[in-house]
């Protein structure tokens, strides 16, 4: 089902919904790619989990032991400095719902936070063993 817009028209042509909704929501191939690389390293964690009870955002990767939460944020949907784009059809609802994104994520993060976690995020593009590479600095310290 398409998004509504204010006025109740939907938010993309049905094509678009379509696509969209065929988007995966975990088990990426930037995800499973950091998941490969660090577990080749011999880290483990869960996947897919809510760091903290009652917190209804799931992390990709969880190190409970180490209250350490690792997202894989997509570039488009998460607003990536360099990625980033803007759809043109229904602009401004696309403009308030990838803000509202953001926002969430701000909000996600000083939970976390707030728990004593440490937030780790990572953009799709980077390169899976950069990315370990940080998750690996996080987990030493």
């Amino acid at each position: 089902m398409a998004a509504k817009i204010e006025g109740g028209a939907p938010a993309t042509d049905p094509v678009t919904s379509a696509r969209l909704s065929k988007q995966r929501r975990r088990d990426t191939a930037p995800e499973m790619a950091l998941r490969k690389e660090l577990h080749r390293r011999g880290a483990r964690f869960f996947v897919d989990r809510a760091p903290v009870p009652g917190l209804r955002r799931r992390a990709d990767l969880v190190f409970p032991r180490r209250r350490i939460a690792v997202y894989v944020d997509g570039c488009f949907w998460h607003s990536c400095p360099e990625h980033a784009t803007h759809p043109k059809n229904n602009a401004q609802w696309w403009a308030d719902k990838l803000a509202a994104n953001v926002a969430r994520d701000r909000d996600t993060d000083d939970r976390l936070k707030s728990e004593g976690w440490q937030v780790i995020r990572v953009w799709e593009h980077e390169a899976a063993g950069h990315a370990a590479d940080t998750v690996e600095a996080a987990l030493r310290d």
